[in-house]
């Protein structure tokens, strides 16, 4: 065995968890909308009717690109989970190549494995060799989800390595950025900047009628004009693998060339020092954490405004029957009002902030994994109130993300005249955070009692509840077991009234998920990773 193989084997066992969830969701989310748009548009006349009401409504079409045929199957998979996929298959590119590469060089790593005999350029094509895998581990998984509900596996085939496809850009940006910038966070707000942007490209050329070209401009974009099951263009597969080859091949010339521990960039080791909310572990916790709350408020607000607009869009004349009927599954409420709508759509934001839950225990346990505790702890800094001091900075920027999403939500809903109050928008933010809170206590719990399997159980324990609340909802499970997923207990505001009583048990279940996980961390050793 090489070392370029050993590096790769343990850089992809190293990803195995993420690029688990990344399948799964995949999988998912292929089977999930073929089945869906079949059970629901079983007729032409529906899939017309259904066409002619989306197909041309440009606030759809921010969330998944322009649609080239809604009368197939493949079409509209093609368009929900190719629009869709794309996206996250750039979020994977840029997470995996600034793990292997930055992430590994930050926490001394690779200055490790460099001291043997192992050069740059083995280093480096094991790290590319493992993301190269990862993504095929998608194709996979798309492909399986597509095919094995009976889509035709040739079409399959094309539309799954049409949607993985950015991977290849973005993990080349995040390569790149991972040579430029000085630190780990650096490098991936660098490589989430450009996923942003090319995201924002791809809206305006999907969205004005005379920027189209600009989809020729973004990764997403050629995604899109790949066109599967719809007039296939096999050769627009040849610009992201073009364009992946030479960035990944100029990080790697960088690489080669630079110190290890370094960027191009200049780091700030030398400027002015900034003393500001360095009075405790809880303000410096706030002060890293800065950037990455405002990227997640500033994205939250995004997506609300968005929402806000399409609350207007659903009628009982462009929504089918029986669709409506499996919609009423899932909430005990319609979607052809604005309320009814909105009260859907926070069902994401309520996923969303959970997620921003389990992120920032995951900053812990890589502040952890990474030593920096074992040095803060070496100061009389009592470790129960340090974890209290983490949990209140993530809990207020839970809340600052729900009501973000509410005001949001708020004046896009006001520009389309829908008349949904401030208010009521407000409250169903905060309807979010009892959900949330209780996913930010058992991701504390985990990190406190089992830290090596923090991220695996966190980030489990919400995609798990997320999904079985709506596979079992429309598979009519008993209702005790729709009951273990905490997604269940939440009320679908403004459309339907608070809980109360619902949000005082979920609540009460996180104070003592707290409790336990104080209590455990302040009496279990310190791991690495």
């Amino acid at each position: 065995m090489t070392a370029a193989d050993a590096i790769a084997r343990r850089s992809f066992a190293d990803a195995r968890v993420r690029t688990g969830w990344f399948a799964a969701l995949f999988a998912f989310m292929a089977a999930a909308n073929v089945v869906g748009y079949r059970r629901s548009y079983p007729t032409v006349a529906e899939r017309v009717a259904f066409a002619r009401s989306f197909g041309a409504n440009k606030a759809v079409e921010l969330f998944y690109g322009s649609p080239h045929d809604l009368l197939s199957v493949g079409g509209y998979v093609a368009w929900r989970v190719g629009g869709t996929g794309a996206i996250l298959a750039g979020v994977f590119g840029v997470l995996a190549a600034v793990r292997a590469l930055r992430a590994e060089e930050d926490a001394g790593r690779q200055e490790l494995v460099r001291a043997g005999s192992v050069s740059r350029r083995s280093a480096y094509l094991g790290a590319l060799a493992a993301i190269g895998a990862g993504a095929v581990v998608l194709f996979l998984a798309l492909f399986l989800g597509l095919a094995g509900v009976r889509l035709a596996p040739g079409g399959s085939a094309f539309l799954a390595l049409a949607t993985i496809s950015p991977v290849a850009v973005f993990a080349g940006l995040g390569a790149l950025a991972s040579q430029l910038a000085p630190s780990r966070r650096i490098a991936l707000e660098l490589a989430t900047g450009s996923l942003v942007l090319a995201f924002m490209l791809r809206v305006i050329g999907d969205t004005s009628t005379s920027l189209g070209w600009l989809r020729w401009a973004t990764p997403f974009g050629w995604s899109e004009e790949t066109r599967a099951f719809a007039g296939a263009r096999p050769a627009v597969l040849a610009l992201p693998a073009l364009s992946g080859a030479v960035l990944l091949a100029l990080a790697g010339l960088i690489a080669a060339r630079r110190d290890v521990g370094t960027g191009l960039l200049p780091a700030r080791d030398s400027a002015e020092p900034r003393l500001r909310l360095l009075s405790s572990p809880t303000a410096l916790a706030v002060r890293d954490e800065l950037g990455s709350i405002a990227v997640w408020t500033g994205a939250t607000g995004l997506f609300a405004v968005v929402v806000g607009i399409l609350s207007t869009s659903f009628t009982t004349a462009n929504l089918p029957a029986n669709l409506r009927q499996e919609l009423h599954k899932l909430g005990g409420t319609t979607i052809t009002t604005p309320a009814g709508a909105l009260g859907f759509y926070f069902l994401l934001f309520v996923l969303t902030i959970s997620l921003f839950a389990c992120s920032q225990i995951a900053a812990l346990r890589r502040d952890e994994a990474e030593q920096r505790l074992e040095t803060l702890f070496v100061f009389p800094v009592d470790r129960r109130r340090f974890l209290a001091g983490r949990l209140l900075v993530a809990a207020a920027s839970a809340t600052l993300l729900a009501l973000a999403a509410g005001f949001c939500t708020w004046a896009g809903a006001a520009a389309e005249s829908a008349h949904v109050s401030l208010a009521r928008l407000l409250e169903a933010g905060a309807n979010c955070l009892p959900v949330s809170l209780l996913f930010l206590a058992l991701a504390a719990l985990a990190f406190a009692v089992v830290p090596r399997a923090t991220n695996a159980i966190a980030y489990g324990l919400v995609s798990g509840a997320f999904l079985w609340q709506l596979l079992g909802a429309l598979l009519g499970a008993p209702r005790f077991l729709l009951d273990l997923s905490p997604f269940q207990h939440f009320a679908f505001v403004p459309a339907q009234a608070f809980r109360a009583g619902p949000a005082a048990a979920l609540l009460a279940l996180a104070a003592l998920a707290v409790l336990a996980s104080l209590w455990s961390f302040g009496r279990r050793d310190l791991t690495g990773a």
